[in-house]
């Protein structure tokens, strides 16, 4: 560190970089100074530099030139999914603090590479799973962990859109993405779900992936792209079966003919009660508690506000991704474990990656 300070790499300066990492760490100047910047497109990084470093940060087009840095304390993976382990791997064997983004790796193997990389290192790991930090979702969670919901059996993962292709970025490219909804959205809403239930262990999973929508271009809300070069999956689904028989359904697209659409949202029922987030679109969302009292049916809906978020000190007042920073940070200073465990991205992945694989053998897929 310098002047008590945690130096900061940000590998990656694309969308993700610009939208979400870069505004939210420059809100906390007592704890972290931005100091370089690598993209392979040189002018990004550039960019990113001009708006965000220091008047002694530097740029860099190959991350390894990055990571030989002896002054950097951690770094920001966020480039496409396909880049995440390796470079995380060679951040670890580099001595640094990481935070990837979600999802951990397009493949279970991969996202295994990095844990062993983590373990060995002793540094701190986290991934960029910011809808935990939503108030909806950090007051469910508490209920959850209160046992107020009893046991959590059955659960709905629900990331839904209408007509919303990303049409930037690498978002249509296999190759560089490893697939498209099911890792870019699906990610998010079974990341909170497995969260909720505290349930890690998964048994099989039963998954359908379709490529139906490649040229339904018309109405998307983020412009038009080629049909030709589409190579990844609209929508998918799947039957997730559990250790102890909890059933977890995932349901997830970018491009979905229902007027009924949801994403970043959970629906559970448990053995004392039930709990929706409605209305959420990637933001906080409506909870709704459902149990019996006095012999009737009872629905509730707590008034939680920014009181919910409590999990770190300082509480709430931020967004998710501010918070999710902020909780980062204070994580590597204070030696305390960030609220994103590695080990619970890493099933995230391994359940995702059974989704493709059950539809690619035509059969249940035992973990």
């Amino acid at each position: 560190m310098k002047n008590g300070k945690l130096q900061i790499g940000i590998i990656g300066c694309g969308g993700i970089a610009n939208q979400k990492h870069l505004p939210s760490l420059s809100r906390f100047p007592q704890y972290c100074e931005l100091v370089a910047f690598c993209d392979i497109i040189e002018e990004r990084a550039v960019a990113a530099k001009e708006k965000y470093g220091t008047s002694n940060s530097k740029t860099y087009v190959n991350y390894l030139d990055l990571l030989a840095d002896d002054s950097i304390d951690v770094v920001h993976v966020l480039t496409p999914n396909v880049a995440h382990s390796q470079i995380t791997v060679d951040a670890f064997q580099a001595g640094k603090h990481v935070l990837c983004e979600k999802p951990m790796s397009h493949s279970y193997a991969e996202a295994q590479r990095m844990i062993d990389a983590w373990k060995k290192s002793g540094k701190q790991f986290t991934i960029g799973y910011q809808n935990r930090f939503r108030p909806d979702a950090q007051t469910l969670k508490k209920m959850c962990d209160n046992g107020e919901l009893g046991d959590i059996y059955f659960a709905k993962a629900h990331a839904l859109r209408r007509r919303s292709i990303p049409t930037w970025g690498v978002f249509t490219d296999k190759s560089k993405q490893g697939g498209g909804c099911l890792i870019d959205i699906g990610t998010h809403a079974l990341d909170l779900t497995l969260w909720f239930m505290n349930n890690y262990k998964p048994r099989s999973v039963m998954g359908n992936v379709y490529h139906k929508m490649a040229y339904a271009t018309e109405g998307n809300s983020f412009g038009a792209w080629d049909p030709e070069t589409l190579d990844v999956e609209d929508s998918a689904f799947g039957y997730i079966t559990m250790e102890n028989g909890a059933s977890i359904w995932l349901e997830t697209s970018w491009i979905l003919n229902l007027t009924k659409i949801d994403e970043g949202a959970v629906s559970l029922a448990g053995t004392e009660a039930g709990a929706e987030i409605l209305n959420a679109h990637g933001q906080s969302g409506e909870l709704l508690i459902n149990n019996a009292k006095h012999g009737y049916l009872n629905t509730e809906k707590p008034e939680f506000g920014m009181a919910g978020v409590a999990f770190f000190e300082g509480g709430g007042g931020g967004t998710p991704q501010l918070l999710e920073a902020e909780q980062w940070l204070k994580a590597i200073l204070n030696e305390t474990e960030p609220l994103v465990k590695p080990e619970q991205a890493l099933v995230v992945t391994q359940i995702l990656e059974g989704v493709y694989k059950s539809f690619n053998s035509g059969t249940i897929y035992n973990f």
